[in-house]
């Protein structure tokens, strides 16, 4: 049986890239497909009725037309246009990280149904939250753990022995927390992990954003954090995300 030439489906635009004087090819992921791209013919000129609805950052329903390389967008309408983060620049530099993140992390015609509803979740939360820090170290873990690379933080990833409540390290190369005698031991590259900064870590990764949202973290603690997760991002990728630039200048700028 051979797949029908139209079809539809919900994605989210997470990467946009110019063709020729207004053409544009758009990468989305999707519940049902994964992330997937598609040609959207004269999308940069005035007139097209459908750029609205296939801006960075919207999720949209979206038709396209199978082609021989490459799908052709013929129809889009959105859902989600998620304005907030659109109408503020230092949002709008989260939600880029978000997005570029799961853009990196993902193969092309795989589907992640949990991995686009986290995407999602995400996305709605960064429009009415406070708490941005917490809800990026929380997405970063899921993600990771969707992907593939959920961290060990229950045993040393070498000795596997449980880990008890003192100052240990984390691998990013072992993808996980190393003890203290084993962190002697080891050439890579390390990251101290205090106890609060573990608990903090478990307490992500073992329950949904609901639950999550509800701890308050300290600055201190939260910078601990993210180092720990960009270290371990970093290497896994073996570069750093160009939007960990506009995040850093961001946090320059407001003295943080």
């Amino acid at each position: 049986m051979t797949n029908p030439r139209n079809y539809q489906t919900d994605a989210i635009v997470i990467k946009k890239t110019k063709l020729g004087e207004a053409d544009t090819i758009l990468t989305f992921y999707t519940p049902d497909r994964g992330k997937i791209q598609g040609f959207a013919r004269s999308l940069r000129k005035t007139r097209s009725k459908m750029a609205g609805h296939l801006e960075l950052l919207t999720h949209s329903r979206v038709t396209f037309a199978r082609g021989r390389n490459l799908d052709t967008i013929t129809g889009s309408q959105t859902i989600n246009s998620f304005l907030p983060l659109k109408n503020d620049f230092k949002l709008m530099s989260y939600a880029l990280y978000v997005i570029e993140l799961v853009n990196q992390f993902t193969p092309e015609h795989y589907e992640d149904y949990k991995l686009f509803q986290l995407l999602l979740e995400t996305l709605k939360n960064l429009c009415q939250t406070d708490e941005i820090e917490t809800l990026l170290r929380f997405f970063e873990i899921h993600l990771l753990s969707e992907v593939g690379y959920r961290p060990q933080l229950q045993h040393c990833v070498n000795c596997r022995k449980e880990l008890e409540p003192v100052t240990n390290t984390f691998s990013p190369a072992s993808g996980g927390v190393i003890c203290p005698e084993c962190s002697y031991k080891s050439a890579s590259v390390l990251f101290s992990l205090s106890v609060n900064a573990l608990k903090v870590l478990r307490f992500f990764q073992n329950n949904d954003y609901d639950t999550a949202s509800r701890l308050k973290v300290p600055p201190e603690l939260s910078g601990e954090l993210e180092k720990i997760m960009r270290g371990y991002i970093r290497y896994l990728l073996e570069k750093d995300l160009k939007s960990v630039a506009w995040l850093d200048n961001l946090k320059y700028e407001s003295g943080v």
